[in-house]
């Protein structure tokens, strides 16, 4: 690699003789200025990107909840004087209705209710589908938005209106993570939760549902003699909730098609019918409606999260007082109703055959549709946030009592638009109305005028179409900084870029040295004097502003650090007219080769961009990488044919990954085998060590210390490590799978082996390939006992890669120095520092960046989709725990992922050491091209249309968002291992071919 550049270094003629310039000038100053800067960029860019991560929010995701509206009361008598709520959760719609292998079904006792008594339908959630926003939308009436969870996702974050909190008594039963998040505010509630130990992956979890039937069975028992209670049970507007979870635990741990699970959903029927026959002949009324339902459904491998109709569909059963009979249908063609599930998803999916149920009409409802359900049947107001239409197809009122529940729902609706409206107003310097409902009020005594006509068809249609510019006003208002909000955050983003863009100029190229000789220059200091003066007027100004409208902290956060980033950049005026000039003076060659990789870095950034809605994408990359990488080792190394094969083949042996499906299958044998692998690479890195005597290129990489002896016993150890790591993934998974539960002694040698397995890499010898062996031996047995498939084998093709980019860049070394002397200077010769005799980074050194940004994104989709709900596979994790413990289990998934991201950086931290670059200089490079990624995903965020899309553009911009602190995070926790690698100091002779 040639030491010129348009950034300088090599033989540029801001080489040598500028950088002790500099050294005149600066000397220790300006290094620990450097350093000053950097600690102080980092502070600012962790809080920067913490910030800007919430702007999506306030942009795309405010939460819909607005207080202070009135509920608004029926206007007759309810059906029903009591409900009962069962939700089976994980309970997915297919699997409750479709027959058994022996052709019978698993719910006889539900299936006689929708023939006989009742009504049935799809109710169909909104992703992310789990257990809390489901919950909420059927309790709630309103799908949670996201910033829920960064306000605590099992606990109730904000106050919010439910069908308990409107209830005269509510009595629930039934998970610790469902149960308090309604009723712990709710005074006029009875309820109890079993222990989160009872929630064991291991077992047949069907018995939670008994114990939650069991408990109301035992609390009716006991009201024959509690007059207080008994009296409390026979009260109207009452809500009984049973709360079943055996559906969701048993399909995580055993998959929804096992026996367990299917056997669960007969355990479910039965629990129904117990209720049902329990309850009937305790009051012996016809006032008790019933309703059962899921929260989500259940993916094929045991997971939710997404918008995969097998989590999305679930099963709706509703049959008691206030609901409609099945209605026989004469055909059994699906006419298109107009109805929309709230995704977009047409109404159109056929009932399935083998369903047996295509001769009885369906009626198919959005989640959110349950609350205001269930409130008019016990004659309660709906809750206040609701958005939920009312399915008069389950309701058996005359028409008359429909239209005044559709109205009571629409302007439900339409006051929770006005109290928007007016917030905003109050708000505003300058209010822009929503137009389309400035004369509601016209609408509303239409309304009232039809009702007392009895003209009620007319009546319905009008309130359908006021209940429809409600929900758009709705959405107007919640989007209505967006444009403020969006510009802010844009203009926020490419400050941040510019500024690190000037420090690594300045810090770590031959630009330093411009600014050096401006340092003395006094108009410098006026100039600063004026921009920062002018900075803080226009923040102080938008901050007053801001204030006037009451606008959240946050917004004066985005303002204000947006000013702040520009006015830095503006202050070094300065140093932007010195670079320009002497990018200016520069030939046409130069320019052009600026240009070129400027345009090569951003097609490289798009490709990833891509990559994270199409993974197949690196099957390609790699493809045509191991063949480019081929050539150019087969050309500039002549005679390293076999490591020109090797780098060929490791590339064309990791694109096969992204090809795999990103559900991973369940193969233990294949995890079991893949310890062979692993213990096969190592053994093959010791044989070059011991094969590098006489060869100058491999002792380059070798650099064998003399501790040769301890390194083989060392070596020993960590082999026998991953064999025993693999048995134990064998045994822990047949046990588990005969006996139902993993032993404490499984659990114990798991945990000591993943455990002490790290700590070995530490006493292995500091040469490059011996470090990094002994790294990627350390790390493969945690990976394989949190492995469950083909990610097991992943781990070893990744590594081989890996290994492959330091041959390049080996080759590359030899490739500079043939064509001329290599000139390393000493920590003196470079204006800032930098460590290990960093040299000033060079153009073509942005390749290492760049390398580790494909390497580093492979790491997220190589074993599936990082950035998906749905591709946290559970299961992973059995053998080290199974008992529910949602932060464990979350921290060890977490982990599993992070370990290929630990070979990147520990192979990024070697390779910059081995060709001298600034590691900090190339991390923030990194971090440049991330936020360019970022801005985009910035503007791909979705909020409508699918949620799995939705989800996912939401989870991109975070993990690129997040990388400021995930990459630095990883830098320090490797440099436990890396910081005493040794690199040779002496020239690169080529030796011998291999």
């Amino acid at each position: 690699m040639a030491g010129g550049g348009i950034l300088g270094g090599g033989r540029s003629s801001w080489g040598y003789e500028h950088t002790a310039a500099a050294r005149q000038i600066g000397g220790r100053w300006w290094q620990q200025e450097v350093k000053r800067r950097e600690r102080w960029l980092v502070a600012l860019g962790i809080v920067l990107h913490a910030v800007y991560m919430l702007s999506i929010f306030d942009i795309y995701f405010k939460t819909p909840i607005v207080h202070g509206m009135d509920p608004v009361p029926q206007r007759f008598s309810p059906p029903a004087k009591r409900l009962v709520l069962l939700v089976a959760d994980g309970l997915r719609a297919d699997k409750f209705f479709e027959p058994d292998s022996d052709g019978r079904f698993r719910a006889p006792f539900l299936r006689s209710v929708m023939k006989e008594k009742g009504r049935w339908g799809i109710s169909h959630a909104r992703p992310p589908t789990e257990s809390r926003p489901g919950h909420v939308a059927i309790i709630a009436g309103f799908y949670e938005d996201p910033s829920a969870v960064t306000k605590g996702w099992k606990a109730n974050p904000v106050e919010f209106d439910s069908v308990f909190n409107r209830s005269r008594h509510t009595f629930a039963f039934g998970s610790p993570d469902i149960i308090p998040i309604f009723c712990r505010s709710v005074p006029h509630s009875t309820w109890a939760t079993y222990p989160h130990e009872y929630e064991d992956f291991a077992s047949d979890a069907s018995f939670l549902d008994q114990w939650s039937f069991d408990q109301f069975h035992s609390l009716l028992n006991r009201s024959r003699d509690d007059h207080k209670l008994r009296q409390m049970l026979l009260q109207d507007k009452l809500v009984i909730f049973l709360h079943l979870l055996g559906c969701d635990t048993n399909g995580h741990a055993h998959r929804p098609y096992s026996s367990i699970y299917l056997s669960n959903v007969k355990v479910v029927d039965k629990i129904a019918e117990d209720v049902y026959n329990l309850l009937e002949n305790y009051f012996n009324d016809n006032q008790t409606a019933y309703i059962f339902t899921a929260d989500h459904g259940m993916s094929d491998k045991g997971s939710h999260g997404d918008g995969h109709p097998s989590n999305t569909d679930t099963p709706l059963v509703a049959w008691g007082a206030g609901i409609k009979n099945p209605r026989w249908l004469i055909s059994d063609s699906l006419s298109d109703d107009g109805f929309r599930f709230v995704d977009e998803h047409k109404h159109d999916m056929p009932t399935p055959t083998e369903w047996g149920l295509r001769g009885i009409e369906r009626v198919d409802v959005n989640q959110a549709d349950l609350a205001p359900l269930m409130a008019t049947i016990v004659g309660l107001p709906c809750p206040v946030n609701s958005v939920g239409n009312l399915p008069l197809g389950y309701l058996s009122l005359n028409k008359a009592e429909e239209v005044e529940a559709v109205f009571a729902n629409t302007k439900q609706i339409l006051n929770q638009f006005l109290q928007k409206s007016r917030l905003k107003q109050l708000s505003s310097l300058y209010f822009r109305p929503y137009k389309s409902l400035a004369n509601f009020s016209s609408f509303l005594d239409q309304i009232e005028d039809l009702i007392s006509a009895r003209e009620y068809k007319a009546a319905l249609k009008t309130c359908h179409i006021l209940r429809a510019m409600s929900l758009e006003g709705l959405h107007y208002f919640q989007t209505y900084d967006w444009l403020m909000l969006m510009a802010t955050i844009t203009l926020g983003y490419i400050g941040w870029m510019m500024n690190l863009t000037l420090h690594v100029l300045q810090s770590y190229t031959f630009f330093g040295n411009i600014f050096l000789k401006k340092t003395q220059e006094s108009s410098l200091r006026i100039t600063k004097k004026n921009v920062y003066l002018s900075g803080c007027l226009l923040m102080t100004l938008l901050s007053v502003i801001l204030y006037l409208e009451n606008s959240p902290l946050l917004y004066h956060a985005y303002i204000s650090m947006t000013v702040f980033l520009w006015t830095q950049i503006l202050s070094k005026l300065q140093l932007l007219n010195a670079i320009w000039k002497e990018l200016s003076t520069r030939n046409f060659i130069s320019k052009m080769k600026l240009l070129s990789v400027l345009m090569m870095s951003f097609i490289i950034l798009e490709f990833l961009v891509a990559s994270f809605f199409n993974r197949k994408l690196y099957t390609w990359f790699f493809l045509m990488a191991g063949i480019l990488a081929a050539l150019h080792l087969f050309f500039i190394a002549s005679g390293r044919h076999i490591m020109a094969l090797y780098l060929w083949s490791s590339c064309w042996f990791l694109s096969m990954f992204t090809l795999m499906p990103a559900e991973i299958p369940d193969n233990n044998p294949l995890v079991v085998a893949s310890g062979g692998l692993i213990v096969l690479i190592g053994m093959a890195s010791r044989w070059i060590q011991s094969s590098s005597r006489g060869d100058n290129f491999k002792l380059y990489i070798v650099q064998m210390s003399e501790q040769r002896s301890q390194f083989h016993k060392l070596f020993l150890v960590q082999a026998s490590l991953v064999v025993v790591s693999s048995l134990m993934v064998w045994l822990s998974t047949s046990h588990r799978a005969l006996k139902k539960e993993l032993l404490p002694v499984h659990q114990l040698i798991n945990w000591s082996i993943a455990v002490v397995s790290m700590i070995l890499p530490l006493f292995s010898p500091p040469s490059i390939l011996s470090r990094l062996t002994s790294i990627f031996l350390g790390f493969a047995p945690p990976f394989l006992l949190l492995s469950i498939g083909y990610e097991a084998v992943f781990y070893s093709a990744f590594a081989l890669v890996l290994m492959g980019w330091i041959l390049l860049e080996c080759v590359n070394l030899y490739s500079a120095e043939y064509q001329g002397p290599l000139h390393v200077r000493n920590l003196e010769d470079n204006p800032t520092g930098g460590g290990y005799n960093a040299r000033s980074l060079q153009l073509s050194d942005i390749r290492i960046p760049l390398f580790f940004m494909v390497l580093f994104n492979i790491a997220f989709f190589g074993t599936g989709n990082f950035a998906s709900i749905a591709s946290f596979e559970i299961s992973s994790v059995y053998r080290f725990i199974t008992i529910f413990s949602p932060f464990l289990m979350a921290a060890l998934l977490i982990f599993k992922l992070f370990i290929p991201f630990l070979l990147v950086i520990c192979v990024f931290s070697a390779i910059s050491k081995l060709i001298r670059v600034p590691r900090l200089g190339c991390y923030f490079i990194v971090i440049i091209f991330s936020d360019l990624m970022t801005i985009h995903f910035f503007f791909l965020v979705r909020n409508t249309g699918s949620w799995m899309e939705i989800g996912n553009s939401i989870s991109h911009f975070g993990l690129m968002s997040a990388q400021v602190v995930f990459v630095l995070l990883l830098l320090a926790l490797t440099s436990i291992y890396t910081r005493d690698i040794e690199v040779p100091s002496q020239k690169l002779s080529w030796g011998k071919a291999t």
